[in-house]
């Protein structure tokens, strides 16, 4: 204890004031708005076709697309975790300055990408099986389902570029370097609205189009990626692409999984949840479906930008954990939640007074607009009901408390299923959004119940892994 107090003492104190929470969080909040502008405009697009059934199918082509990738984020996770222990690595060696061989840092980036392109390639593969049975499983109508079918046979072309995306996204993140985050995701969302007007409206090429336009802007987003890489390393083509075979070892490959296994049950349950969601709207008709498609945008987005605190959150409860500096983690617990909660306010807020506008935006289908406007409330509160999960989501990252995580998502699935069930048979469309509002409510009670009892008993370290 005395030792820990001593090296606490001999580093400068973390930066907890609210200036800083802002400073990390801003530009990770405009990197990651760009991100779900691609689903935003593909969406709009669309629902502005007139045509209830491609919009329906949209909804749902987003929704499997969603679920097949979101699983593997954990590239991005172990991506960044790993390139902030090699760059703290380095600062240590006082021989840093050019790099003419693959280096740690690099050859993490090399590792993501080479399972990023392996797990891309199967799912490419797996294309045909992959999307009928997902279609099923959502219960789409043929209508919808044809749309959606459509979509996703052009868009599966470019899932092993959005895997990649994961990784380049992360290994930025661990090195800080969130400019680089947001020049790749705003080059990405630029080039895909300017490719897919370009494609359904000059090219008349409907639905197809709309995909094209995403796939093409994701492979020049990964070029785009590897050329900021370059600039940030200093090296050259040559040497991007050379492997050293040393760190190219099957247990380090492994690493990339046994870091984050946890992350993936909680990640799995998560977009598990929303697909069951979606299911439930595809039940209830494509007026529904295509509806509830626009309305859950608002979540996508919001969280999005709620996510920018939930950064702030993990870096400085993390650096905190690491010190086991426990008073100053509180701190950092309370200071972000308010941060998070004003952000929360100031969204929901926005959303209020842009919803009609936003809803004219994205459809002109009168009866998905009509029934859109009835529940529009519902969505307009989604920042509010939701910041908690985000927020304490990224305390928990901070303490890396795989367990904890993988644990509160468990609990969350037991609950949340027949939960939902009730409250559909009981209300239809009102007890889909009950649905969406309990998945974000039970995620904060269940690990605010964590965080309580750690604060309560004083025994933070026992949320954390075995060094």
């Amino acid at each position: 204890m005395s030792a820990n107090s001593a090296t606490s003492h001999a580093m400068p104190p973390i930066d907890t004031s609210y200036k800083r929470i802002i400073t990390i969080a801003l530009p990770v909040l405009l990197a990651n708005l760009a991100m779900p502008l691609q689903s935003v405009i593909d969406t709009a697009i669309v629902g502005n076709m007139n045509d209830t059934a491609k919009l329906a199918g949209m909804g749902l082509a987003i929704q499997l697309l969603s679920l097949l990738l979101v699983s593997f984020n954990f590239l991005q996770y172990a991506s960044s975790g790993l390139a902030a222990q090699a760059l703290g690595q380095l600062a240590n060696n006082s021989n840093t300055s050019a790099v003419s061989a693959p280096t740690p840092l690099l050859s993490i980036l090399q590792r993501a990408l080479l399972l990023a392109f392996a797990i891309g390639a199967i799912l490419l593969l797996a294309k045909p099986w992959l999307i009928d049975f997902g279609l099923q499983a959502l219960s789409a109508n043929p209508e919808s389902g044809r749309a959606a079918k459509t979509y996703l046979d052009v868009r599966f072309w470019g899932v092993i570029a959005e895997l990649m995306n994961f990784a380049f996204i992360g290994w930025f993140a661990g090195q800080g370097k969130t400019r680089y985050m947001l020049y790749q995701q705003g080059f990405i969302a630029v080039l895909n609205i300017v490719l897919t007007l370009f494609f359904v409206f000059a090219m008349q090429m409907g639905l197809t189009g709309v995909a094209l336009g995403t796939t093409i802007a994701f492979w020049f987003g990964i070029l785009m990626a590897l050329w900021l890489s370059r600039q940030h390393l200093k090296i050259s083509w040559s040497v991007l692409f050379k492997a050293d075979r040393q760190y190219f070892t099957k247990e380090k490959m492994l690493r990339l999984f046994s870091l984050n296994k946890d992350i993936f049950v909680r990640t799995l349950i998560l977009t598990l949840s929303f697909a069951w969601i979606t299911r439930l709207s595809a039940q209830s008709g494509d007026v529904i479906l295509a509806a509830n498609a626009i309305l859950l945008q608002v979540l996508s987005i919001s969280a999005f930008a709620l996510d920018g605190v939930a950064v702030s959150a993990e870096t400085l409860s993390g650096q905190a954990a690491g010190r086991r500096d426990w008073p100053r983690f509180r701190i950092i617990v309370n200071r972000t939640g308010v941060v998070s909660y004003g952000l929360a306010i100031m969204l929901s807020a926005i959303w209020w007074l842009a919803m009609p506008t936003y809803l004219g935006f994205m459809t002109n289908i009168e009866s998905v607009f009509t029934l859109a406007y009835d529940y529009h409330l519902y969505a307009v509160l989604l920042p509010l009901v939701g910041v908690g999960a985000y927020w304490l989501d990224g305390i928990f990252f901070g303490l890396t408390a795989g367990s904890v995580i993988r644990n509160a998502a468990l609990i969350l699935a037991a609950i949340f299923f027949p939960l939902s069930w009730l409250l559909y048979q009981q209300w239809d469309m009102t007890g889909i959004w009950l649905s969406v509002w309990c998945l974000l409510l039970l995620r904060l009670v269940i690990l605010g119940g964590f965080l309580y009892r750690a604060n309560q008993t004083g025994s933070y370290e026992k949320l954390q892994p075995e060094a």
